[in-house]
């Protein structure tokens, strides 16, 4: 019996291995609901509770907030916030569907940019500059746009400055104002604000959603996934 006794520890070493494993394949496969996208949800710094007031979370009290740009109305049921990275892939593809989505929820919504440029991508944190040195002159959302709209072209530049004063120009900016601005530490301090906040608010990667305060799991960021959170946050899902 003594001979066997290895073989048979090693035996049920393996079948709870594998048992394991099993679980974790069945977890992963198993679809995520609304509830589900939310239930590990992170509020950001000064949001609201799920079910509590609902306080704009673009609008508390403290400096970073001075840096988030706002479209939709300040009674909106909910607010979805972004830490995105004008050079991130996922980011792009997102913004075409958020685009989208404030177009079908109206005034139901309101949206929240906020940067959270990553050091791999060369030119996110010029990005985040030209889009707050438009923002000076009171056309941040135009340039968000196009920077986003463009964003292969820029990215595969070997130098997207010039690209971005073009893009002022195209803007009708005061082009030198824009260009100063590119480099003035009031802009930078805004990205960095935004930036800091969002590692706060356990922001890892772009893009990062948040609903009410609440962050989507990643798995939730499809077209299907971020119209079935806001559905349920509506209260016209019950799952």
């Amino acid at each position: 019996m003594k001979r066997y006794l290895p073989f048979i520890i090693i035996g049920g070493v393996l079948a709870i291995a594998l048992g394991v494993g099993y679980a974790f394949y069945k977890s992963a496969k198993k679809p995520v609901t609304a509830e589900e996208s939310l239930a590990q949800a992170t509020p950001t710094p000064n949001a609201p509770p799920a079910g509590g007031p609902r306080v704009p979370v673009s609008q508390p009290a403290q400096p970073s907030a001075e840096s988030a740009h706002v479209r939709g109305p300040a009674n909106a049921k909910i607010t979805m916030e972004e830490y995105g990275d004008y050079q991130c892939p996922s980011c792009g593809v997102l913004f075409h569907e958020l685009k989208k989505i404030e177009q079908e929820y109206g005034t139901q919504m309101r949206f929240v940019f906020r940067h959270f440029p990553l050091q791999g991508h060369k030119y996110a944190l010029i990005a985040a500059h030209a889009a707050e040195a438009a923002s000076n002159q009171g056309r941040f959302w135009e340039m968000h746009e196009m920077i986003y709209a463009n964003q292969a072209a820029w990215s595969a530049s070997s130098d997207a400055r010039p690209i971005f004063i073009q893009y002022a120009r195209n803007l009708s900016l005061d082009v030198d104002r824009f260009t100063r601005d590119l480099d003035d530490p009031a802009v930078a301090a805004r990205v960095q604000a935004d930036y800091q906040r969002g590692v706060a608010a356990r922001v890892e990667g772009t893009p990062s959603i948040f609903l009410n305060g609440r962050q989507l799991r990643p798995e939730a960021y499809t077209p299907e996934g971020l119209r079935m959170a806001l559905d349920f946050m509506l209260g016209k899902r019950t799952q």
